[in-house]
């Protein structure tokens, strides 16, 4: 099999005949590098320089990182620490959730545009159905190419797509061809395609399986397809007969679209373990208003807001409390924040780790807001909206929400 018949990067047919999609309609599309190329958007100077996503504390975690971070070993999940120390040249850029969400909306409204039948599993991936647009649109191919070109001119942005017959195909066809790319798989070459692939590109083979199957002189897709099932289930349970299944490309999961978010939240975990109810309450505070305008972005309100509290030997606790109205304002996700903070009993107690989440979304445009007597109309939200306005015209660090809030933390006037 060519490459050229499988990677046809460029939209005119490869020179040894045109691909055939016809049993194709399976698409995987994912943003490259997804927060670093937003964060390119508005840093086009570090354009093909190393650039990484993440918190710069001890404990942060790199959340995305530019391909050029990618060539020294940088990846996602990766500790911070690690990160710098094996790329110091690295441009790090804290992380700006609500620009991310407000993109993500943006994107996935360019794929419902196509077909209701889209699977978001993250805020930069979905899985599309296209069968039923093909008489409209044309070819899975043709729309692959389409919805690389309106991502890019829409939000200046690129994306890899694989196309294929399956979904676990797809998945990988869009991993296979990254950056930038477009692979289509045909249905009669699945296997052709698969058993080159190193074992651990099945879903289900993390680092431990990986290890057993190795020790058993598999290493490929298609060393593990010659193993008798029997053999598979012998030594690996259940698993083992998904493992032969995914290995010949057998994968019977149909497209389910999927409701919008349930919930929106941050978390963070400290530095050093805190036990200053001042310093946790600055935090609680800083991510009232990351979800807050994740929320906003969004288009979602929301009327449950929770908190998740992490002590130092790793004992979890999580309040929540639902409120009378729906909001997406900081202020009153951080009042409630506080108070449910304030109940928990651990003013006194060292947190590793704080959280904050909103429960219970519906769309922003199907909220009411019932005003108490003398109650201004305008006011917080309308504040902040003014705010992401700001933010998104002269950059996230032209406006300081957290000031607007509490000073430093005792209630102020209106």
């Amino acid at each position: 099999m060519s490459r050229n018949q499988l990677l046809p990067r460029d939209p005119s047919p490869p020179p040894d005949g045109p691909v055939d999609d016809s049993g194709c309609p399976i698409l995987h599309v994912d943003m490259d590098a997804f927060y670093a190329s937003v964060e390119l958007l508005d840093r086009p100077e570090l354009r093909g320089t190393p650039v990484i996503v993440g918190a710069t504390g001890a404990r942060g975690v790199v959340l995305s990182a530019t391909y050029e971070a990618r060539r020294f070993g940088v990846h996602s999940a990766m500790p911070m620490t690690r990160a710098r120390r094996i790329c110091p040249q690295a441009t790090v850029i804290p992380p700006r959730h609500g620009k991310y969400a407000e993109v993500s909306r943006g994107v996935m409204e360019i794929f419902q545009a196509i077909t209701p039948e889209v699977e978001p599993i993250a805020s930069d991936e979905a899985f599309l159905d296209v069968g039923g647009a093909r008489r409209r649109l044309g070819s899975p191919a043709a729309i692959a190419r389409m919805i690389r070109a309106q991502v890019s001119e829409r939000f200046g942005i690129t994306c890899s797509v694989g196309v294929a017959s399956t979904k676990f195909v797809a998945k990988l066809a869009s991993r296979q061809c990254k950056p930038d790319g477009l692979l289509v798989v045909p249905a009669d070459r699945v296997v052709e395609f698969l058993h080159p692939l190193p074992v651990a590109a099945l879903w289900g083979v993390g680092e431990r399986t990986e290890q057993a199957l190795v020790r058993l002189g598999i290493r490929t897709v298609g060393d593990l397809a010659q193993v008798p099932v029997a053999t598979l289930q012998r030594e690996f349970g259940a698993v083992g007969a998904h493992l032969a299944a995914l290995a010949w490309g057998r994968d019977e999961r149909r497209v389910v679209p999927h409701a919008p978010d349930k919930s929106i939240g941050n978390e963070e975990t400290f530095p050093h373990d805190v036990d200053d109810p001042e310093t946790i309450r600055r935090e609680l505070l800083r991510l009232s208003e990351r979800v807050a305008a994740r929320l906003r972005a969004g288009g979602h309100v929301g009327r449950t807001v929770s908190v998740k509290l992490r002590r130092s030997d790793f004992t979890t606790i999580t309040r929540s409390r639902t409120l009378r109205e729906a909001t997406d304002v900081a202020k009153e996700i951080f009042d409630t924040s506080c108070e449910l903070y304030e109940a928990a009993g651990l003013e006194r107690v060292r947190l590793r780790l704080v959280g904050v989440r909103v429960e219970n979304l519906f769309p922003a445009a199907a909220a009411t807001r019932q005003l108490g007597l003398g109650e201004r109309e305008t006011g917080w939200r309308e504040a902040e909206q003014a705010m992401d306005r700001a933010a998104r015209r002269f950059g996230p660090d032209a406006v300081k929400p957290a000031s607007l809030v509490r000073r430093p933390f005792g209630p102020i006037g209106p």
